[in-house]
C-alpha cells in the first residue's frame, strides 16, 4: 500500500477547506434554485487539469481507503481514459471523456473530489490582487436558470484559492519552486500514484 505524504493535520485542513467550498457552492445553488438532479449532461466528462500536489495527495488518501477491487477498476478506467485522451489531443480536439472516478453517474470519491470539481456548475468569480475580475457563468443548465438577470449570486474563488495555495506551500515547504508544476488529469494522478516529494 502506498504511503501518504499528507500529515493528518494537513489532511484535516484540506477537508475543512473543501467543506467550506461545498457550503459556498450550496448557498449560491439554493439562491438560484439550481440542482443537478435530472440534468441530461454529466459534468464529469469535462476535461479538467489540476494543479496542486496537495489536492493530488488528498485524492490518493481517498483512493487508499477503497477496497482493492474497486480501486483496480478505477485504475483500469484511468488507463483507458488516458489513452483516449491522448488520441483526442493528437487530433487537436478537447477530450470529452467520463472521469475514471465516475461510478453510475456519481463520483466514487465524492469527499475527496478536487476544487475544480467542487466549483463547477454555479456562477463564480475570481478577483485578482490587481482588482481585475474573471467571471465564470456556471454550467449550461445554470446559465439557462440565470437567463438575463442583472444581479446574480456568485461564489468568489479568490479566498478559497489563497487558502489552497497556503496548504500547497505547507506541503511543499522548502521544495516550493523546486518541484515541477502540476498539470495533470485525475486519470494521470491515478496512474502515476501518490505524488513523491
Amino acid at each position: 500500500m502506498e504511503a501518504s505524504i499528507l500529515q493528518p493535520e494537513l489532511a484535516a485542513k484540506i477537508a475543512d477547506l473543501y467543506d467550506r467550498m461545498e457550503k459556498a457552492y450550496d448557498l449560491v445553488a439554493q439562491q438560484l434554485d439550481f440542482t443537478c438532479n435530472g440534468c441530461p449532461d454529466n459534468c464529469c466528462d469535462s476535461y479538467f487539469q489540476h494543479h496542486t500536489y496537495v489536492e493530488w495527495a488528498y485524492l490518493w488518501l481517498g483512493l487508499m481507503e477503497l477496497a482493492p477491487e474497486r480501486r483496480a477498476a478505477m485504475e483500469s478506467r484511468a488507463a483507458a481514459y488516458a489513452a483516449a485522451c491522448d488520441k483526442a489531443l493528437a487530433r487537436g480536439e478537447r477530450p470529452q471523456l467520463m472521469c475514471p472516478l465516475n461510478e453510475k453517474g456519481r463520483c466514487g470519491l465524492y469527499l475527496h473530489r478536487l476544487m475544480i470539481c467542487r466549483m463547477h456548475g454555479v456562477p463564480s468569480s475570481l478577483t485578482f490582487p490587481n482588482g481585475k475580475m474573471q467571471k465564470f457563468p456556471g454550467c449550461f443548465r445554470c446559465q439557462e436558470i440565470v437567463g438575463d438577470r442583472q444581479a446574480v449570486p456568485t461564489v468568489e474563488r479568490a479566498s478559497l484559492f489563497r487558502e489552497l495555495a497556503a496548504l500547497e506551500q505547507t506541503l511543499l515547504g522548502e521544495q516550493q519552486g523546486q518541484q515541477p508544476k502540476v498539470k495533470k488529469t485525475i486519470a494521470e494522478m491515478i496512474l502515476i500514484g501518490p505524488p513523491r516529494l
